[in-house]
């Protein structure tokens, strides 16, 4: 009688699954993790887990999309965190974002293999990644716009070209950073945002 049982197992093993597949890939990387290694640490064959997901590539992208699901929410804590006085930006938080990647080389490293091979339109990751762009661009440009009607950040340029440039230095920082895990990918953002920031520039800060 109770049909939504089965349902409810198969949608918990394949949490269990994600669970076991977004440890596994933050610690080894993309290239690390095999679909049997994911399936010893979820208690399953090779083959449970591929009737859970079809193929390795739809469950790397289901991983980068529960990572974008954490750090939603990790950003909505953030800015429940923050006081009136010295409230958390949306542009804060994409800095933020990018620190807190450095704490997981393994996610990076998927998700700058999988950007690149998902240009090809066949590709099963690139509707995730075609959505994700247009999702990030809406989200950027709009605090890019914010910041520039409060007269904060300079009108030079045009928001959605400064969002796209942001959302392109982000990802390209993340390349480099992968070569180089010296680079400050937060930082340089928040130094280019300084840079454009009217205010500081009126107040006679420093960029």
């Amino acid at each position: 009688m109770n049909r939504r049982g089965p349902y409810s197992k198969s949608a918990a093993k394949r949490e269990e699954i994600l669970s076991a597949a977004l440890d596994l890939i933050s610690r080894h990387g993309y290239r690390g993790t095999s679909v049997k290694g994911i399936a010893e640490s979820a208690g399953l064959s090779p083959a449970g887990v591929l009737h859970h997901f079809g193929t390795k590539e739809r469950l790397f992208v289901e991983v980068l999309r529960r990572r974008d699901e954490l750090d939603a929410a990790r950003s909505r804590a953030d800015v429940a965190a923050a006081t009136t006085r010295s409230p958390l930006h949306p542009l804060d938080r994409y800095a933020a974002l990018l620190d807190s990647n450095a704490d997981v080389p393994g996610l990076v490293e998927l998700y700058s293999a999988l950007v690149v091979e998902a240009a090809d339109p066949s590709h099963e990751a690139h509707d995730f990644f075609t959505e994700r762009r247009v999702e990030g661009h809406h989200l950027l440009t709009r605090a890019v716009r914010r910041m520039q009607e409060s007269g904060t950040l300079t009108s030079r340029i045009d928001a959605e070209v400064l969002a796209t440039a942001l959302h392109a230095l982000g990802d390209g920082l993340q390349t480099l950073w992968l070569i180089d895990p010296d680079v400050d990918m937060g930082g340089t953002i928040r130094k280019l945002l300084q840079a454009l920031r009217t205010d500081l520039l009126e107040e006679g800060a420093e960029p």
